[in-house]
């Protein structure tokens, strides 16, 4: 009998197959995590996240491989083969004919985020909230940092350093 479940706890293993096994035969809820793509400095800092999951209507800039430096926005995004298909990346076979090049997510940034989806909207939204109020107490923090500069104290000196120096 064959176990089919998931181990969650899975010990990790140099072995490259085994690596490969596992995030093959991973279930989709945690397939969907290896789907986040990395968002540009602005939007970052805009909405205080490091990256996002990917959909279909998203900017993107391909960072590595053939199509690097491209841009375009997201066409199709297939969960169960980890892979991201982007408008105008596509691949000309030796027949004339064009096929949609698959991209790694790993190897997109997003530049521009689709947001009409209100839950979505709502979700960076509310972080970004969030996000703001740091960058804000860090920019007063900083400021008044530079305003008034550190005095240093002078210690009163005791008469037990005063016999201390008489001794020597």
């Amino acid at each position: 009998m064959v176990n089919n479940k998931f181990a969650t706890s899975w010990k990790s293993s140099v072995q490259p197959r085994k690596q490969r096994k596992y995030t093959y035969n991973l279930p989709l809820h945690l397939k969907q995590k290896q789907m986040h793509v990395h968002l540009s400095a602005d939007l970052r800092k805009k909405y205080g996240y490091r990256n996002i999951l990917v959909r279909k209507g998203d900017k993107v800039k391909i960072l590595k491989g053939q199509f690097a430096k491209k841009e375009g926005k997201v066409d199709t995004v297939t969960l169960n083969k980890g892979k991201v298909y982007v408008v105008g990346v596509e691949i000309i076979k030796k027949d004339g004919t064009k096929l949609p090049c698959p991209l790694l997510p790993s190897n997109l940034m997003i530049t521009e985020l689709d947001l009409s989806d209100r839950k979505r909207k709502d979700k960076l939204e509310l972080k970004s909230k969030g996000a703001e109020k740091k960058v804000d107490a860090k920019e007063v923090k900083k400021t008044v940092e530079k305003k008034a500069p550190v005095k240093e104290e002078v210690k009163p000196s005791t008469n037990d350093d005063q016999n201390n120096e008489d001794k020597k």
